[in-house]
């Protein structure tokens, strides 16, 4: 519905009804597919499930990418691509249409045994062994029976402070690392380094492609270099990335050349720098926080809060990204483009020693293992 009213906006009020609409159903995706993959995929392939649906984010903004180089030019071409995505949240809804409620949902709720191992047995088929379906059917079960439900109300409980402490840090520092603010001063970067500004729709696309082909990275290794070790050494890269662009702008401001002259066109050492520290950025980003945080938010909060946690930390991370995105030029203005850099810089390494103490490893373990690891404090490994 957002699709299509954006795409026949006759007025500038319909067009944000249409982005309010759209929008709001973006939010309850992101509120909802992390959690949904997490309570019906097998430990061992979580880390990957999950990340996959970033992999379809990614690959939609390349798409994106990909329409607005196609329409470049063209007066109405902006209707086309923003209605043109109702087509494929038509084949999402009906493709939804035939999952089961998720297994841990349905014992949560009261409903019985036999319906639970039924909806585990449609998501993972016949193949995936009915004596390991009925152990974990018995497990949510047990686990089900202790938690119960809660809401919003509780999140501030004892038991519930470090997972959301953990979940709401890395949405955050998801945002304020830079993140989307490099990618919105790209086009400056550049066009320092020589490319015209007629030229930004097939960078877009390369950056994009690139953003997807990392992504696939992060999706091969989650399951088994860890989470852990993507997230600090992705964070790492991007704090050794923004303050690279950081010297780049200042040496560019004041006209210097770090190292040397120009290549043959002309282009200067720092700006090509800094379209490989902007690389770079991307590339860390999109192992580390791109996937990871939404697999931790998915997977560490406890049953009883999962739904009200993953929420909290959806709002969190659109209202970071809204608030980041308001105060940027401002931000730019007070300190300059090399000072704002050396924020990022800061927060990344604010962001590491976060990670670092908190974060624990999740990968091959069960929901109900990492939720006893949360709560009692038990083997962070």
């Amino acid at each position: 519905v957002g699709a299509v009213t954006q795409g026949l906006a006759p007025t500038l009020q319909v067009l944000m009804l249409g982005r309010f609409l759209y929008g709001l159903g973006i939010g309850f995706a992101m509120h909802a597919a992390p959690m949904y993959i997490a309570e019906t995929s097998p430990p061992s392939v979580r880390g990957l499930l999950i990340s996959l649906k970033e992999c379809f984010i990614v690959g939609g903004i390349l798409l994106g990418y990909l329409g607005s180089f196609v329409i470049g030019g063209h007066e109405e071409g902006w209707r086309t691509l923003l209605s043109s995505s109702a087509v494929l949240a038509v084949v999402l809804g009906l493709g939804m249409t035939r999952l089961p409620d998720s297994p841990r949902w349905l014992l949560q709720q009261g409903r019985p045994l036999a319906e639970a191992r039924d909806a585990l047995v449609r998501v993972r088929g016949t193949k995936a062994g009915m004596e390991v379906i009925e152990a974990e059917v018995v497990a949510m079960s047990v686990a089900s029976e202790k938690a119960g439900s809660g809401g919003v109300m509780e999140l501030t409980r004892r038991e519930n402070r470090r997972p959301l402490y953990i979940g709401l840090s890395i949405v955050l520092f998801q945002q304020i690392t830079g993140q989307p603010s490099v990618l919105y001063y790209a086009e400056q970067v550049f066009t320092a380094a020589g490319y015209d500004q007629s030229d930004s729709a097939g960078v877009a696309v390369i950056l994009g492609g690139f953003k997807l082909l990392m992504t696939l990275f992060a999706v091969r290794y989650v399951d088994t270099v860890g989470r852990r070790p993507l997230l600090l050494g992705g964070v790492t890269v991007m704090t050794l990335s923004t303050i690279t662009l950081g010297l780049c702008s200042t040496a560019l401001n004041m006209g210097g050349d770090i190292g040397g002259g120009g290549d043959i066109d002309g282009t200067t050492l720092p700006a090509r720098l800094s379209v490989a520290a902007i690389f770079t950025y991307v590339g860390a980003y999109q192992v580390s926080f791109g996937p990871i945080a939404w697999l931790l938010v998915g997977e560490i909060f406890p049953q009883r809060v999962r739904s009200a946690a993953i929420g909290t930390a959806t709002l969190t991370n659109f209202l970071s990204n809204f608030l980041v995105s308001l105060s940027l030029p401002s931000i730019i203005s007070t300190f300059g483009t090399a000072g704002t850099y050396y924020f990022f810089s800061t927060m990344g390494v604010v962001a590491l020693s976060s990670i670092y103490l908190t974060v624990v490893e999740t990968k091959g373990k069960t929901l109900e293992e990492i939720e006893a690891i949360m709560t009692d404090q038990k083997d962070r490994s």
